[in-house]
């Protein structure tokens, strides 16, 4: 359904939670208990960069007038979610700049006078850059991030810094997704009591809650395409080295990108061109052509449990009514992958954990940090464990020839994975539930996430997208596909499609709990 577009000044609007139906609506945004009456305006739930785009381009909108309704949204609903750390002193200083291009005819972009959060990993110089820790909470970092800087050059207003899983779920062997010390506990919109998935939370969680137009998150193994499904959002997990690891607080070289998170596809691809220095989509280049003809293997990961697996089969029966062939796969080597994969990470991340906390005031190296760890009860306030920093300390350099020989094992296995399966039945695409219902919240029991589909497509570095498929009760689940290297164009029309066939996008009503029943 199209956003409601109204002409002139916009004006925020946080109506009631349940004052509009669960899916698309002309009121604008849906808002948690105590928000403000609806008011006329644009609809930020649904609304899309190229007709924000339009708007401005006709001078009906500005860009200082959206940066200050989301200003305002983040203000009144994110005490409920708790998604934002921060946000940025000059963002209206940026969306006047914004505005001044507008007007002389010289736009940088379609991100130009655009609101976008950053996970708070990504460096930034005028603001603090903390992965959740403490330990990172004074002064910012010297220089932004190279993706930072192309959002800038491209006219983007960075409107702030989201919350994460503290050090992106890579310091406990329980962690709780959502949490860190600098930020407390990220709530999933849909249901506050249910968790929103690790680590880019706060970013997948404030856009559910439209609390910007597009965020940045970051991924080494289902850290975009989990909040992203969790929070029924879309979120594009990258091919390796598509965009920038400069400036980003590392897991793994290996394995880390950085990529778009958004409402819609089309302005997800459009963040991604921005982000990977890339030619922008049309926007009619990510209108669905349809999916007549497309082949997609279907990995249905029983495991996440029935109501997950009912999802993908009335998705499946969807895609074929749509003309598309759906048959089911079992990609290989998936044993041999969860066995080699941590055990890389951990050399991978003491190597470049180091090298990053040399660019940073506070602790210099990851013995740094355990002992910072030790001496701050506030970073145990949720979990007190930090055995990866403990296991990665110790673990063998990335010089050790068993380690050299058993990340060139993940990577030929993880590529075959997905090759093979997609060679065999002439795919255009895998596709498997990203993600089961969230789980509550439960700092004493940790997560519950044992994911597997994410997988072969972050070891092996290749693209993946969450598109929301529908829907455990209150609880959103994503429906994730794959490709093969560099085919993030690719992905991205077939996304579209899949995005316009399925229809699965509902605005979260912030309910307390769930119903009984519901999985836990």
């Amino acid at each position: 359904m199209t956003a409601a577009l109204v002409a002139g000044t916009l004006l925020t609007a946080v109506p009631q939670a349940g004052a509009r139906a669960a899916g698309h609506g002309a009121a604008t945004g849906s808002a948690p208990p105590g928000g403000a009456p609806p008011a006329a305006g644009i609809d930020l739930d649904t609304v899309t960069i190229p007709q924000l785009q339009a708007r401005m381009a006709e001078g009906s909108l500005t860009s200082s007038a959206l940066t200050r309704a989301y200003l305002r949204r983040i203000e009144t609903v994110d005490p409920t979610i708790h998604a934002v750390v921060r946000t940025s002193t000059t963002a209206l200083r940026q969306a006047a700049a914004s505005d001044a291009r507008h007007r002389a005819g010289r736009v940088l972009g379609p991100l130009d006078g655009i609101p976008v959060l950053l996970k708070d990993n990504v460096d930034t110089r005028d603001m603090p850059t903390t992965a959740g820790s403490l330990a990172l909470a004074g002064k910012p970092p010297a220089t932004d991030a190279v993706l930072v800087g192309r959002l800038r050059r491209a006219g983007a207003v960075i409107l702030g810094k989201t919350n994460l899983s503290e050090w992106a779920n890579f310091r406990a062997a329980k962690p709780t997704s959502g949490w860190s010390a600098v930020g407390g506990q990220t709530r999933n919109p849909y249901v506050l009591d249910r968790n929103p998935c690790g680590s880019s939370s706060g970013s997948a969680a404030a856009l559910a809650a439209s609390l910007a137009q597009v965020a940045v998150g970051t991924e080494t193994d289902g850290s975009i395409v989990c909040p992203a499904g969790m929070n029924g959002v879309v979120g594009h997990k990258p091919s390796l080295g598509l965009v920038s690891q400069a400036g980003v607080v590392p897991i793994s070289a290996e394995q880390d990108t950085a990529g778009p998170m958004a409402r819609n596809v089309v302005d997800t691809a459009l963040t991604l061109s921005v982000l990977s220095g890339t030619r922008a989509p049309r926007g009619e280049g990510l209108r669905p052509a349809g999916l007549r003809g497309k082949r997609i293997g279907l990995w249905r990961l029983p495991a996440l449990g029935p109501e997950v697996d009912a999802v993908m089969t009335r998705t499946a029966r969807k895609l074929r009514a749509a003309g598309a062939v759906v048959v089911e796969v079992t990609p290989p080597y998936q044993g041999r992958l969860a066995e080699l994969e941590f055990p890389a990470l951990l050399s991978e991340f003491r190597r470049d954990i180091n090298a990053y906390l040399r660019t940073r005031q506070g602790p210099r190296d990851l013995a740094g940090l355990i002992a910072f760890n030790r001496a701050h009860p506030e970073e145990r306030a949720c979990f007190a464990g930090q055995e990866l920093f403990e296991q990665a300390l110790a673990a063998p350099p990335t010089t050790d020839p068993a380690y050299r020989a058993m990340r060139a094992e993940l990577k030929d296995l993880s590529r075959r994975s997905i090759d093979e399966t997609m060679a065999a039945h002439r795919l255009d695409a895998v596709a498997a539930p990203t993600n089961p219902p969230a789980w509550t919240t439960d700092c004493a029991r940790g997560d519950n996430d044992v994911i597997p589909s994410s997988t072969p497509a972050a070891v092996a570095g290749y693209p993946s997208l969450s598109v929301p498929a529908g829907r455990v009760g209150e609880l959103p689940v994503g429906v994730l596909l794959m490709a093969g290297a560099r085919q993030d164009a690719e992905l991205l029309a077939l996304g579209a499609a899949v995005e316009a066939r399925l229809k699965a996008w509902r605005a979260p009503r912030y309910l307390p709990t769930a119903a009984p029943g519901t999985p836990r």
